[in-house]
């Protein structure tokens, strides 16, 4: 190939003074470049605005980001929100029928966080608005008061359910990741794959079964200072040699 593959990231919509704004993290497009070997597009959340099929026409991958904000709970059948919660319903209105579409034409996707619990939402699942209130499981959030490298750190062990994804790959049955969540999955969409769990036996791993090409999402970081981490370079990786493909398919 003579250029690299072009991977689209999500934005969020962002309120600066007294104008809107369409941002991503820079550790997410820095991800797409070093880890995945692509060419990070931004696109932005712009709902019914956004024209899908010809945008994916245009688009070798996706990555649906991490976010601030949490996906309308009404959109899963879920209750209101505690006061004070953030929500992005342009995000929300671009993301959800953008990985639907993503899927069915063969896009590979990879869903980091917010965008694993956007595909969960997507395809008819639910969500835990605030899992460390459950009963059942750790408190999954970040130590705020701490430096980004200690909330960025490995927290916990995953635990990688065979046969799937992660063990084609070549990553081990458990390896440590980071965790900077309060949402979690409570009932999993169907058609998808549970990939990997915590020691809780919270979901923080699922695949698309069905899907033509790799469509993947992480409850966790992986884009966090992405080559030094073996295994999360191993998920970037193969996300991009995926995108690849469908490069070379076009």
């Amino acid at each position: 190939m003579s250029r690299p593959p072009i991977v689209g990231v999500t934005a969020c919509s962002k309120q600066l003074g007294p104008h809107p704004f369409h941002i991503a993290g820079d550790k997410y497009v820095r991800a797409v470049s070093l880890g995945a070997g692509g060419m990070p597009l931004i696109i932005p959340a712009l709902g019914e605005l956004l024209d899908i099929p010809a945008l994916l026409e245009s688009l070798d991958g996706l990555l649906f980001t991490g976010s601030p904000s949490n996906v309308q709970p009404y959109l899963y059948q879920g209750p209101e929100s505690a006061p004070g919660t953030l929500h992005d319903p342009q995000r929300d209105d671009t993301t959800l029928p953008l990985l639907q579409q993503a899927v069915a034409a063969g896009i590979p996707v990879l869903g980091v966080c917010r965008g694993f619990q956007e595909m969960n939402v997507a395809f008819g699942g639910s969500l835990y608005q605030k899992v460390h209130e459950v009963g059942c499981f750790m408190d999954h959030r970040e130590p705020e008061d701490e430096p980004l490298a200690v909330q960025y750190a490995p927290r916990h062990a995953l635990h990688v359910e065979p046969g799937g994804v992660f063990e084609s790959l070549g990553l081990p049955a458990t390896f440590q990741v980071n965790s900077i969540h309060s949402q979690g999955i409570q009932t999993l969409a169907q058609g998808l794959r549970i990939e990997g769990v915590a020691p809780d036996g919270l979901i923080e791993a699922v695949s698309i079964e069905g899907a033509s090409s790799f469509a993947l999402g992480v409850q966790w970081h992986p884009e966090w200072e992405v080559r030094s981490n073996p295994q999360y370079l191993a998920i970037f990786q193969a996300f991009g040699e995926a995108c690849r493909e469908r490069a070379r398919s076009r």
